[in-house]
């Protein structure tokens, strides 16, 4: 099949697709024009509820918009910026994982519940204790347990939480970056900060430990590097094929989808390489996901509001693997 706009009449983004009572769900954010100033941290990007969109037939079916499911104007503790979401199945209980901004500027993860999965969610008054950062990913494995991915650099504040005193015990010197703009400005040598994935409590409302990193490993074994462009930057995302952990993820200022494989959820990961090559707009962000037999790269870009980066678009496309498991490259037309 050719690319996809999943729903041209709305400006959705970072779509996070999940197959429930035999449909394709997708949970995205909500862009839309605030009339905010840019800025290098991503406060253009004002997003203030999410919908979620489902279809049976991926490639030319109808796709049903169920309308807002979640405004921040029900989270008692959220001011703004409702970034990423994603949902996950429990006992028949359906819960939204979501990242957005405090009173205090600071993001954190919170958690909606609903009955079904096109909702409407209902939030805890709390976000997740000891919760940080943005873009959460939520994969059950197949023994039930369920893990989250998270983090985001720079704007999505994953840097905050490893401190310049901690990086140096572990070998790592930021220099003059380490207070701000992370790796980014970083000597290129160091290793790249990482994700985080946590293990959920059973009622899927905590962290049931201290979140560990993701460590991404090049060939030779070794993490990747600062300066390496496959180096993680933001959009986690975990799906399993063949009995293999695939850990993706967006670079950021060099705008790929890359990948790695490891053998449980908690990595390390062994770099692959790139699923997608940059799209149009700053951002790419992205989700994986098996339907009827066949498999799918959810993802964005700004090709319809020409260029204009907080206003994305929805596409989608096949996804195919080769023998020995690694994914075949993507073209975006």
């Amino acid at each position: 099949m050719k690319p996809r706009y999943l729903y041209p009449s709305d400006y959705y983004a970072d779509p996070s697709a999940n197959v429930f009572n035999g449909k394709l769900f997708v949970y995205p954010s909500h862009d839309w024009e605030a009339g905010a100033a840019f800025d290098d941290d991503g406060g253009h990007f004002q997003m203030k509820d999410y919908h979620v969109i489902s279809m049976e037939d991926v490639e030319n079916g109808e796709v049903t918009d169920y309308g807002k499911i979640l405004d921040v104007e029900q989270v008692a503790w959220a001011e703004k910026q409702m970034w990423d979401n994603d949902v996950v199945e429990k006992d028949g209980k359906y819960f939204l994982i979501f990242s957005a901004k405090d009173y205090n500027g600071v993001f954190h993860l919170g958690v909606a519940v609903a009955d079904k999965p096109e909702g409407p969610f209902i939030p805890q008054e709390q976000p997740m204790r000891g919760s940080y950062s943005i873009d959460p990913c939520v994969f059950k494995d197949d023994d039930g347990q369920i893990y989250c991915y998270f983090g985001g650099l720079w704007g999505g504040q994953l840097q905050w939480y490893k401190s310049p005193k901690q990086l140096l015990k572990e070998g790592i010197d930021l220099g003059p970056a380490a207070d701000k703009k992370t790796q980014l400005f970083a000597p290129a040598d160091v290793p790249a900060l990482p994700s985080s994935v946590v293990r959920l409590s059973d009622d899927v409302m905590q962290f049931a430990e201290a979140p560990h990193d993701v460590i991404v490993l090049d060939k030779d074994g070794q993490p990747l590097k600062a300066g390496d462009p496959h180096r993680f930057f933001e959009a986690s995302w975990m799906h399993k094929y063949n009995g293999k952990y695939y850990f993706s993820y967006s670079t950021g200022d060099s705008h790929f989808l890359c990948y790695a494989i490891g053998d449980n959820p908690y990595g390390p990961f062994t770099y692959q390489g790139i699923i997608l090559d940059p799209v149009v707009g700053w951002t790419t962000h992205h989700s994986i996901v098996e339907y009827k037999g066949e498999w799918f790269l959810f993802y964005h870009d700004c090709v319809p509001s020409n260029d204009i980066t907080h206003l994305r678009s929805l596409k989608v496309q096949r996804l195919f693997y080769n023998e020995d498991g690694t994914i075949q490259k993507v073209v975006n037309e």
